[in-house]
């Protein structure tokens, strides 16, 4: 979006957002409650409402049959509820302050200019993605395979904005912060972080473009972290503050909240929950069904094209593979070339199906270390899915 200089563009004003909901999208922290509860937000097109405050917009499953998620339908979530809506471009800094030998207040114009820009391609994915799958059910947004999305981010490398300021011996970690805030003053901000290695490692990047386009409001604008094959409660949307810390850092969202079992399975029991957690990080392997849909209809002796996605936290995909009776035997799918490490990639099967009836389809996904999908899993929380997708079809 093009302003003139000095103006005042909004973007997003927090009414014009509520009153623009189509469907049933009403203030106060509304959970949907029918399957489909579809809105329509500012330069998002129509999709699944969760929660409008904070908002939280699920993407349609059909949107997945292409590489790239277009940005008016990649998802939506916050935490606080109060969300930045109007920016001066002009005046926006981006703050790097705490262990560093330089502060720094940069521009927009600042990053696109005192610095190379970069490129990357990956997949951001809820952490809660798939929750509604879990059995039993857990609490919070029910997301279906929808919290998820793949982008082309141009950027700075965060490695070459830390090293302009500087980092003073002793630094161990970096926090984020954006300028989303909560409506309570008890509630704490919306901090993460990352330990100094990681964060100059020459992969974080913070993004100013989303696919040729500046981030859209609802996903960030105008800077974004993106943590490449990490979950994206790291990406932080709406970025305006870097702190780097000669000790390690113990908010809210790091020691509290995001907690998985520290087992390899991200897995526990309502009976026997894991006594220690620790954060979560890096995205479990997990292949997902875009075609055929639950209601789509498929005719015996006609051929029908199975096809989704598979994605990790970047090591290379070995195989996906289909099973059409519930497990019993597996085949094969057709991998589509990578587009890039931390991307999906793209798996087809063609199936002409010889008989009518109930089909239950079964996907597993292996990477090249030998790491595949489980039959079983659950955790409190819902996150980090890694156990197989079911589909049930009707052959006609």
């Amino acid at each position: 979006m093009k302003k003139a200089s000095g103006a005042i563009i909004i973007l997003l004003a927090l009414s014009a957002l509520l009153a623009s909901c189509q469907g049933g999208g009403r203030p106060g922290n509304k959970a949907a409650t029918v399957p489909d509860d579809i809105v329509t937000y500012p330069e998002k097109a129509a999709m699944r409402l969760l929660t409008d405050r904070p908002p939280q917009l699920e993407t349609p499953l059909r949107v997945f049959k292409q590489d790239f998620t277009p940005n008016e339908y990649f998802f939506v979530r916050w935490h606080m509820a109060q969300l930045v809506t109007k920016i001066d471009i002009d005046t926006f800094r981006l703050y790097i302050g705490g262990a560093v030998n330089k502060t720094l207040a940069l521009s927009l114009a600042d990053l696109k200019t005192k610095f190379p820009a970069d490129s990357i391609v990956a997949v951001a994915v809820c952490a809660g993605n798939s929750r509604s799958t879990f059995e039993p059910k857990v609490p919070g947004s029910q997301w279906r395979s929808g919290g998820m999305g793949n982008a082309k981010w141009k950027g700075v490398k965060l490695k070459d904005i830390l090293a302009m300021a500087g980092l003073k011996p002793g630094a161990v970690e970096v926090t984020f912060q954006g300028m989303d805030k909560p409506t309570l003053p008890s509630t704490p901000a919306f901090i993460k972080s990352l330990d100094i290695a990681h964060a100059t490692d020459g992969e974080v990047m913070i993004a100013y473009e989303m696919n040729g386009a500046p981030i859209p409001m609802l996903n960030g604008y105008p800077l974004k972290l993106i943590v490449p094959g990490w979950y994206a409660t790291y990406w932080v949307g709406a970025l305006n503050t870097i702190n780097v810390l000669s000790e390690k850092y113990t908010g809210f969202w790091m020691e509290k909240a995001y907690l998985i079992p520290a087992n390899s399975g991200i897995n526990e029991t309502p009976d026997n929950v894991a006594k220690t957690r620790v954060p979560i990080s890096n995205i479990k392997l997990h292949a997902v069904f875009v075609a055929p849909e639950p209601a789509d209809t498929i005719l015996a002796n006609k051929p029908c094209v199975v096809e989704g996605l598979v994605f990790n936290e970047g090591t290379p995909i070995q195989k996906v593979e289909l099973s059409l009776d519930n497990g019993k035997t597996w085949k094969d799918a057709t991998l589509n070339p990578e587009l890039g490490k931390y991307s999906w990639r793209r798996w087809k099967y063609s199936w002409t199906p010889a008989a009518t009836g109930i089909y239950q389809l079964k996907l597993k996904a292996t990477d090249i270390k030998g790491n595949t999908e489980v039959e079983t899993q659950w955790n409190k929380s819902g996150y980090a899915r890694n156990f197989m997708e079911h589909l049930t079809v009707e052959v006609k």
